[in-house]
Parts: C-alpha cells; structure tokens; sequence
C-alpha cells in the first residue's frame, strides 16, 4: 500500500497550480511501478518486522489447490475441557502464546463435541480473579451466573493486558477448577476441513476473523438458510408501520 493519491494532493496543496497535476500524477505512477518492482510498501514492511499477520488483498495462487486440512499445517491443536484445573491452564498459557483455545466437551455417548472458543485474556482475567475457582471438576450448577463486570474482559487500549507473569497462584488455587461454560465464545466461525483455502483466506479478510476452527465433514443437515429468510424482521416491522397508519388514519 503507497500513499500515492495522498502524495498527489499534498503536492497539489503545496504547489497550489492544478497545471502541475498531470506530471505529478504521471511521476507518481512512475515511482510507483519502480517501488512495486523493487519491494513492497513502507507500511507491509514494518508490518512484517513487528510480526503483524496482514494479509493481503488477494490470496495466493496456490491456495487454490489447498483445502482448510492442509493450511492447518502440523501445529497440534490445544484444546481445554469445559472443566478444567487451574493448573492445566496456568501451564498452557505458559508453555505457549496462542490467543485462543477451543474448548471440548463429551456426550454420553463418549463422543467430543466442540462447544466454544475460550480468549486467552478470558482466562487470564479468571486466574486473577479468582472469583470462579471451585473444588468439583463436575460442571456448575449456576453455570449462567456470571461474578465480572463485561469491562473486566475489555482489553485496554493503552497497554498489553494481563499477562501470565502477572498473576500469583498459590498451591491451593492450582488444585482448583474453573468452568469455562459461562465464559466462552458458543458459536465460533467454522468450516469444514475440504473446504478451498482461498474461501478461508476471504473470510480472515472480509470478516476480520483472528480464529477458525476447522472441523470434519459432516453429512446431516438441520437446516438450510437463504437471503430471504434473514429478511423476516424487516417485513414484521414494515406490516407494523402499515397497521399503525391504517390505524391513525381510521381514527377521527
């Protein structure tokens, strides 16, 4: 990305001659094509120096040929459980800097079921607080309660956050429990391992996504949404608006 309409009218202001603007536009285009041909712009540099994740406008060509399976790569996915020991969490969140854990849960049947995503700041403020910890590793009772304030778990905007150093558990709160329900994103973006890498890559885009999970095909469907079935609230509110004026005109 380089600045180059904003350079064209801060020369334009400098100059103060609208004369001057073609050649201006045309030695723009010119440097620019030079730079492109050279490196990227100033602002992808340092992108890339501090580590920053930004994606380009358009994917690679080779993401074509590659389904969501293989754009996971090797990593191995660190899940947490609904109920887990204080221990277990202050441990991964040591031993690595992922910004979001999925959280699994398992049926009667002893199948495991994804049943959200869990921040890493989420938990951080839980381990400082302590307010949840508890001695049963079985699920909460008043698992909907929740004890914060929702701007407990804002990050600010003038400093890091939490971080794991800042937080001092004694030996009792590593024995205890934390259910992670309560807390949790329950319905995390989603898609299935075959689908193209390049429809993953414009959903990180458009949506500006930082997390998806991605799980396998499955063959049973429960519902099928269109265009038109997300219009049903805005037609209600136009029959009210109807019966509301039939009604103001009806009355003398």
């Amino acid at each position: 990305m380089r600045m180059t309409v904003s350079l064209c009218v801060i020369m334009v202001e400098i100059t103060n001659n609208l004369k001057l603007l073609p050649l201006i536009m045309l030695v723009l285009l010119i440097s620019k094509a030079v730079g492109d041909a050279f490196n990227e712009g100033l602002y992808e540099e340092q992108a890339r120096l501090r580590g920053i994740p930004l994606l380009e406008s358009r994917p690679k060509y080779r993401m074509r040929k590659m389904t969501a399976k293989e754009g996971c790569g090797s990593q191995k996915v660190i899940s947490l459980p609904r109920v887990v020991k204080v221990s277990d969490v202050a441990s991964i969140l040591r031993s690595n800097k992922h910004n979001g854990f999925p959280v699994i849960d398992h049926t009667r049947n002893g199948e495991t079921l994804v049943i959200g995503l869990m921040l890493r700041s989420h938990l951080l403020v839980l381990l400082h607080s302590k307010v949840d910890f508890q001695h049963s590793p079985l699920p909460c009772e008043g698992s909907g309660i929740i004890r914060h304030n929702f701007n407990e778990f804002v990050k600010p905007a003038t400093s890091r956050g939490l971080s794991i150093d800042d937080i001092h558990l004694s030996s009792d709160d590593l024995e205890m429990y934390i259910d992670l329900a309560p807390f949790l994103n329950p319905s995390p973006y989603v898609v299935p391992e075959d689908m193209s890498l390049t429809k993953v890559y414009n959903l990180f885009r458009q949506l500006g996504l930082r997390h998806i999970f991605v799980v396998p095909r499955t063959s049973h469907v429960i519902g099928l949404i269109t265009r038109k079935d997300l219009l049903i609230e805005e037609e209600n509110e136009d029959l009210d608006t109807v019966e509301l004026q039939s009604t103001s005109r009806s009355t003398p």
